[in-house]
């Protein structure tokens, strides 16, 4: 039997509960799928800090490189707010991110049916909106160099090498092909020298995919089609600073976010992660919603694994879930006909997928 190694790092707040429930719908889909799980926990984030004192311990970055994936929870809060910078979770996020050398963000857009009223847009425009959001993630505006201030100015550098293009536009087509088939490049290029030589690239690299339908859209144009109408979206692809802001913009399509999973792929190995962060207010209650991290061990199976058809049926047990009613707290408003704790949402979809 095919078994995967998964490192679990479940972080603070909620991080721990969210993980538990993605787990035991890893374990039900396997078990009918004919494929296993091996689990290693690893510490990150200020419950990391508090045992070693440090956010990132060697530790789980050596867990981590000797998994198959990684699948995360959430980290951060206002306990460790005011430790020196690199003392801080996020710190220790950054430099796993780089450890691991993932360089593309993966983050889907889905409206549920039977949520489609929780979007603060019209039902007409988000009903069926499902699309994702291929992000550079560690070059761009962010990273160059030059960057600086005194007191009265601040620069920074916007760089794009060609081989960076070429390896984000690489992920974005080959993640179309298992969609609709549609690319659409996010730029700037008609100011920016930098966006003329993405466009270039990524126009090169789209010859090796002539199944997939290329368009290329400014960036203040996107934001705008967006709102005005997502469905016409099927894989964005853009650069960090860009991909930054419309992936937020994207997430709330939705509604909430405690629905929407994401995934950082790159050379080694890939993390998979709820957008939301810890929400160390709700901590321990049994109120979060775990669906976000139960669509990321999702992503986990299809984009790390190939295993579609687990995927499927984690992706189809979630919509059963939601059709039948079943809601957590963030969305008792929502024509629920059940509230449900955390872990009893979790239990509700590794049932669906067991039957």
């Amino acid at each position: 039997m095919k078994t995967y190694k998964i490192a679990l790092i479940k972080g603070d707040g909620i991080g721990p509960e969210i993980i538990d429930e993605a787990v035991k719908v890893l374990d039900s889909v396997a078990s009918c799928c004919g494929f296993d799980f091996e689990y290693e926990e690893a510490l990150m984030g200020g419950c990391a800090y508090d045992i070693t004192g440090d956010p990132l311990p060697q530790e789980t970055i050596n867990i981590s490189l000797s998994s198959d994936a990684v699948l995360f929870g959430a980290i951060g809060g206002e306990k460790w707010d005011n430790l020196p910078r690199a003392k801080r979770p996020e710190s220790g996020l950054l430099r796993f991110r780089k450890e691991l050398g993932v360089y593309a963000n993966l983050r889907p857009a889905i409206v549920y049916d039977e949520l489609v009223n929780a979007s603060s847009l019209k039902a007409s425009v988000v009903k069926g909106v499902d699309l994702m959001v291929v992000r550079e993630l560690i070059g761009g505006i962010y990273f160059g160099e030059p960057k600086g201030r005194d007191e009265n100015k601040g620069w920074n550098t916007m760089v794009y090498t060609r081989e960076e293009i070429v390896r984000i536009a690489h992920q974005a087509f080959k993640i179309a092909m298992t969609r609709k088939k549609r690319v659409c490049s996010i730029d700037k290029a008609n100011v920016l020298d930098v966006s003329q030589l993405w466009r270039e690239v990524v126009i090169e690299t789209a010859k090796q995919y002539p199944e997939v339908e290329l368009t290329h859209m400014y960036v203040d144009n996107a934001a705008m089609q967006l709102i005005r109408d997502p469905r016409q979206f099927d894989v964005m692809l853009t650069g960090n600073i860009f991909g930054d802001i419309l992936s937020d913009e994207a997430s709330m399509l939705s509604g909430s976010i405690g629905l929407l999973p994401s995934a950082s792929v790159g050379a080694k190995i890939g993390v998979y992660e709820p957008i939301h962060g810890s929400a160390p207010d709700i901590a321990g209650q049994g109120i979060a919603n775990p669906i976000a991290t139960i669509a990321s061990a999702s992503m986990m199976l299809r984009y790390a694994f190939g295993e579609i058809v687990a995927a499927d049926k984690i992706d189809a047990a979630i919509k059963k879930a939601l059709s039948e009613g079943y809601r957590t707290k963030d969305l008792a408003q929502y024509d629920a006909k059940e509230v449900c704790s955390t872990s009893e949402m979790g239990s509700i979809i590794a049932n669906y997928i067991e039957r």
